[in-house]
C-alpha cells in the first residue's frame, strides 16, 4: 500500500448525490501511509448533514480496505455553512469579516447571460446602497475562471495592485469592487486548470482580496455543478444564492438541476430570476422569443421566491460591450428597471 494506491481507492468514494468522488472535489486534504501497510486519511467537509460525514467516512474506510489498507483511520474535518439570517438580523460569522452577505449567482447552463446578470445586478446594488449614504459598499467576484468577462462589461482592465500585507486590492467603476481572473492574465491567454487551481484561486479571492467594508458580495459563478460551486461553499458561508435561467424549456431543466447543488451543501435560495424573458417591439407589444414561464416555474419547483424578468434589450449586449452597464448608460429603460427591482428585493430579503 502506498499513497497512490490509496488516492486511487478515494477516488472510487462518490460524494452522496453527485457522481464526483472527493478526491476532484478537494475533500482529501491528507493521505499518510505507513510502512506496515496502514492508512490515515484526513479529510474536510463542509456541510450541517451528519448522515453525509457518516456516510463518507464509512465509504472511504471501505474503499481503503478493499485496496489492501490494514485499519485505515479516516478523520474528517466539518464545517457548517451557515444559514441565511432572517430580515434584520445579525450576518453569520464568516472567513471575511468585513463583508456583510456573500451571495452566488449561478446558472445550470452556459448562454443564459448570467454574467451580464451580474454585473448588472451589482451596479444597481451599488447604486441602491450609495443613494442610501453608503457608497462603495457592492462587490463582484468573478468566479467564472475560464471564461471572465467581467473585468469588459464593467469597464475595467488595469492589473490590481497589491497593498504593504500583499493583499490584492480590487478594482472599481460604478460604485463596484471586482476582481477577476481576466485582470490576472493576459487577455489571450487561456486558462487551462484542473480543480485544485481552481479552488486555491476561489481562496485566495475570498481571503487575499482587500475587499474593504461591503454589504453585499455577488459572486458569478460558471455554468454548471464543477470545481468552482464547491469549492466557493467551503471557503465561504453563503448568505443564499440566486439562479438565472431563460425561458424556454432547455435552459429551465438544466437549472433546476444546478440549483439543487446548493440544497445539498445547505445554502438557501433566495430566488430565480430569468434573464432574456420578452423583446419590446417598436409597437411596445411584447414579443415571447424564448417561450413564457420559465422562470416562474423553475421558482415553483424549487420552492423559492420568483425575482423578476429582464427583457432582452439589444442596449444591454451594448453596454456590456462597451463596459458601461444598461443600469448606467440608460437608467429608465425597463432593463434597467427589472434589475433595479430585482436588487430591491435582494437587499430586502438580506435585511439591508
Amino acid at each position: 500500500m502506498d499513497k497512490d494506491i490509496a488516492l486511487n481507492a478515494l477516488r472510487g468514494v462518490k460524494y452522496p448525490g453527485f457522481t464526483r468522488d472527493i478526491v476532484s472535489f478537494g475533500l482529501v486534504r491528507g493521505v499518510e501511509v505507513t510502512p506496515d501497510g496502514g492508512v490515515s486519511v484526513n479529510l474536510s467537509i463542509a456541510t450541517n448533514d451528519d448522515a453525509v460525514v457518516k456516510q463518507i467516512g464509512e465509504a472511504a474506510e471501505s474503499a481503503l480496505r478493499s485496496a489492501g489498507a490494514k485499519s485505515p483511520e479516516v478523520t474528517i474535518g466539518v464545517t457548517r455553512p451557515a444559514a441565511a439570517p432572517q430580515q434584520g438580523g445579525v450576518p453569520p460569522p464568516a472567513p471575511m469579516p468585513t463583508v456583510r452577505h456573500v451571495v452566488a449567482v449561478a446558472s445550470g447552463k452556459g448562454g443564459v447571460g448570467k454574467s451580464t446578470f451580474s454585473v448588472n445586478l451589482a451596479v444597481a446594488v451599488a447604486r441602491e446602497l450609495a443613494s442610501r449614504g453608503r457608497p462603495h459598499r457592492a462587490g463582484l467576484m468573478d468566479c467564472d475562471i475560464y471564461g471572465p468577462s467581467v473585468p469588459l462589461m464593467l469597464g475595467v482592465g488595469a492589473r490590481p495592485e497589491i497593498d504593504a500585507d500583499e493583499n490584492i486590492v480590487p478594482v472599481e467603476n460604478f460604485g463596484v469592487r471586482a476582481m477577476s481572473m481576466g485582470l490576472l492574465i493576459d487577455p489571450d491567454q487561456p486558462v487551462l486548470w484542473r480543480g485544485p487551481m481552481i479552488m486555491k484561486t476561489i481562496r485566495q479571492f475570498a481571503t487575499q482580496v482587500r475587499w474593504g467594508e461591503l454589504d453585499l458580495l455577488l459572486v458569478d459563478l460558471p455554468p454548471g455543478t464543477g470545481d468552482a460551486q464547491l469549492s466557493l461553499v467551503q471557503t465561504i458561508p453563503l448568505s443564499g444564492a440566486v439562479i438565472v435561467t431563460t425561458p424556454q424549456e432547455a435552459a429551465v431543466s438544466v437549472a433546476r438541476r444546478g440549483a439543487m447543488l446548493f440544497g445539498k451543501m445547505e445554502v438557501p435560495l433566495l430566488g430565480v430570476a430569468e434573464n432574456m424573458s420578452y423583446f419590446e417591439d417598436s409597437a411596445g407589444q411584447r414579443q415571447y422569443l424564448f417561450g413564457q414561464g420559465g422562470g416562474l416555474r423553475t421558482a415553483g419547483d424549487l420552492g423559492t421566491e420568483f425575482l423578476g424578468e429582464v427583457p432582452l434589450d439589444p442596449r444591454v449586449r451594448e453596454g456590456g460591450d462597451r463596459g458601461v452597464p444598461v443600469c448606467v448608460a440608460h437608467p429608465d429603460s425597463n432593463a434597467a428597471r427589472a434589475f433595479r427591482s430585482i436588487a430591491l428585493r435582494l437587499l430586502q430579503k438580506l435585511g439591508l
